[in-house]
């Protein structure tokens, strides 16, 4: 219970996305955790422009959902290949990032996730 304590926005992001999920179905989970990445970059960058620490812990977040969808990703998927160097590739931008942040490459991946959210439709 102190977890919620310290962060109460993070905790009601945390609880809106456990919702989220539930009540989706199994073709909406891409594109909720695309938007949850790109929404993690967004928040790397509004700390890069207060000039707070290094935005480590919404890069991570934003990573691993890259990491998780590029492992999800159906064998008999028809674009499957695609799809995993895809994820896999913006999750190696990511990680990039957080060892040195340019917010111009955050920019940019997250240009790439708002592609692909229009291009899902």
């Amino acid at each position: 219970m102190q977890m919620l304590g310290r962060n109460p926005a993070a905790a009601y992001r945390r609880v809106a996305l456990e919702a989220r999920i539930e009540a989706s179905g199994s073709a909406d989970l891409t594109r909720i955790c695309l938007d949850e990445a790109q929404a993690a970059l967004g928040h790397a960058l509004i700390a890069l422009e207060r000039a707070q620490t290094p935005p480590r812990e919404a890069l991570l977040r934003a990573q691993t959902i890259m990491l998780w969808l590029a492992r999800s990703v159906a064998p008999d998927h028809p674009l499957g290949a695609s799809l995993k160097a895809f994820y896999g590739g913006l999750a190696g931008q990511i990680g990039a990032q957080i060892l040195q942040t340019e917010a111009g490459k955050v920019r940019e991946i997250q240009k790439d996730i708002s592609d692909m959210l229009t291009a899902a439709g």
